[in-house]
């Protein structure tokens, strides 16, 4: 009896270590492929057609086929892609930073813009795509879809990916193109998630206008609740930080309580069903206004770096995951007796991406153009045709609502859902490969660089995170600013209204100008912020002033 039980328990054991193994094999392989696409991105800088984000992706497909002849067909992919992994691990620290670096100004000068592009136009893009996959799907012959499939489709292949664009576009050379393209595919993201959760927490089998106010309102809660809950997390951060100044003792600390507020806010909107993309961005805003300059200075360096690091590293890991999961050989068996039906259904498909993209960009860019009277605030046509390129390339935000669609636990058995996920495979290579390898091109022809180029933005714009290369090299600006010259400098730059016709005219500008009073009397003496650093001995504020009075 006694040698059975031990024979069982060591089967069972040796069983246990060769999986143990099998994974840390696994994963030795992945890390060495994050090191390769690190390195060939690197030598493919200057390149014309690559960036990394394409590297990452061909390095991921072309191990896939290694995989997939080792195996004799068997397995493509050393990780089996999952939801859970990719938003709860990979997409916090891309969304944080993407806010975190944000220059603000930029970002909120044009607000109304990007949440008429980012918001109206993800649903208009929505509900042409739905409707045109509903009609066309119905008469091809490619399983039963339900009312559900047909309007999660439409929220799928509405959320964009800019990646490859924001890696190409200059944030100081087109500061108004940037912020436009960078902020509209956060919002973008943030509303085609919250139009999916809201699909598959509604019955649709019975629609009527209570179920559509119902909709309309459940969608408006989770906008302005999680965009609430992310500027809470980080007031609250920025005023521990302030209050205890962990600095004095170890800077270590300020920088874990700021690492872990950041992911604190995320985790948060996933535990009220509210939308972790919006609340971590905001979140990232608030804590690069406040927080960032509440802590010490080696702090500041440290973070910047940190999260810039994180971001870039989950989303080299992302398309690297993406393109080793496409040669999944379990979804392509269910459509190897109709490639036609895929290859058909991935075209049209694309073809409603790019018209549905169309629908809004130039419509609202012309109702932007006209209410605007200067004419550098204007969007010009190239930079309009630049924006709806920037949407046409989809990726893994894509990738992961098909899967959370049409999948169980990664796997599906049935046809029509093999055909929608392996189509959505399909526009996530073609967009990134195709659409990726010209957006260089098409942005040199269309925005040529200009031969003497000086960045007023980046001096002007100097709070951020972004730019704090700046203030060390000039320390003079920094000093007046926290010995209270910044308000002076700010009412300068920032008239006061003086008019109804004023703040009807210039909405930006007013509303900037009592933020910033509002800011300077009242939040930023209780969080903190540049400025108003508290004095403690060791603290950024007491060598700014001995910095000062040594000059003097």
């Amino acid at each position: 009896m006694m040698e059975q039980l031990s024979s069982v328990f060591f089967s069972k054991m040796n069983s246990l270590s060769t999986s143990d193994h099998a994974s840390i094999v696994s994963m030795n392989l992945f890390v060495a492929l994050l090191c390769g696409c690190i390195v060939i991105g690197h030598l493919l800088e200057e390149n014309r057609w690559m960036n990394e984000s394409i590297t990452a992706l061909l390095i991921g497909l072309s191990t896939g086929v290694v995989i997939l002849l080792i195996s004799g067909g068997k397995s493509s992919h050393l990780l089996v892609f999952s939801e859970d992994l990719f938003f709860i691990y990979l997409l916090p620290p891309i969304i944080f930073n993407a806010g975190f670096q944000v220059k603000k100004k930029q970002f909120f000068r044009n607000f109304i813009t990007i949440i008429m592009f980012g918001a109206i136009g993800t649903l208009i893009s929505f509900t042409i795509i739905s409707l045109g996959a509903m009609a066309i799907f119905k008469e091809m012959d490619i399983g039963s879809l339900e009312l559900g499939d047909y309007l999660a489709i439409g929220a799928i292949f509405a959320a964009t990916d800019s990646v490859c664009t924001l890696q190409v576009l200059n944030q100081d050379e087109t500061p108004l193109l940037y912020s436009l393209v960078f902020g509209e595919g956060v919002v973008n993201d943030a509303t085609s998630v919250v139009l999916f959760n809201a699909i598959q927490s509604f019955d649709l089998t019975h629609i009527d206008h209570r179920i559509a106010l119902q909709f309309s309102g459940n969608f408006l809660y989770l906008f302005f609740a999680s965009t609430l809950l992310g500027a809470m997390t980080g007031l609250l951060s920025a005023y521990i930080i302030k209050k205890l100044y962990f600095g004095r003792h170890s800077t270590d600390r300020e920088v874990a309580l700021m690492m872990l507020m950041a992911y604190l806010s995320y985790m948060l909107a996933e535990l009220f069903y509210l939308s972790g993309i919006l609340t971590v961005f905001f979140c990232g805003i608030v804590m690069s206004h406040y927080t960032w300059h509440n802590v010490t200075e080696s702090s500041r360096v440290t973070t910047k770096h940190a999260f810039a690091t994180l971001s870039f590293v989950a989303e080299i890991f992302l398309f690297l995951y993406v393109g080793m999961d496409a040669l999944d050989i379990e979804k392509w068996r269910f459509v190897s007796d109709s490639p036609g039906t895929s290859i058909a259904v991935s075209s049209i498909l694309i073809g409603l991406v790019m018209v549905g993209r169309a629908a809004f960009v130039f419509p609202l860019s012309l109702l932007m153009n006209l209410s605007k009277k200067s004419h550098s605030e204007k969007v010009t046509f190239n930079q309009q045709v630049v924006i709806w390129w920037a949407g046409l390339m989809r990726g893994a935000v894509s990738m992961a609502l098909a899967y959370n669609q049409f999948t169980r636990s990664g796997h599906t058995q049935l046809r029509g859902n093999a055909i929608m996920i392996t189509s959505t495979i399909s526009v996530v290579l073609f967009s990134t490969m195709v659409f990726g390898l010209l957006t260089k091109p098409l942005i040199s022809f269309l925005l040529p660089h200009p031969k003497h180029f000086t960045s007023a933005s980046t001096v002007s714009d100097m709070g951020s995170p972004k730019s704090f290369s700046l203030p060390l090299l000039e320390d003079r600006q920094d000093s007046e600013a926290d010995m209270g010259n910044y308000e002076e400098s700010t009412n300068r730059s920032i008239p006061r209204p003086g008019s109804l016709r004023m703040l009807l005219n210039a909405p930006t500008h007013t509303v900037h100008f009592y933020w910033r009073k509002f800011d300077d009397s009242f939040m930023r003496p209780v969080f903190g912020g540049r400025g108003f650093v508290p004095y403690v001995p060791g603290s950024p504020i007491e060598q700014s002033t001995e910095n000062l009075i040594d000059r003097i």
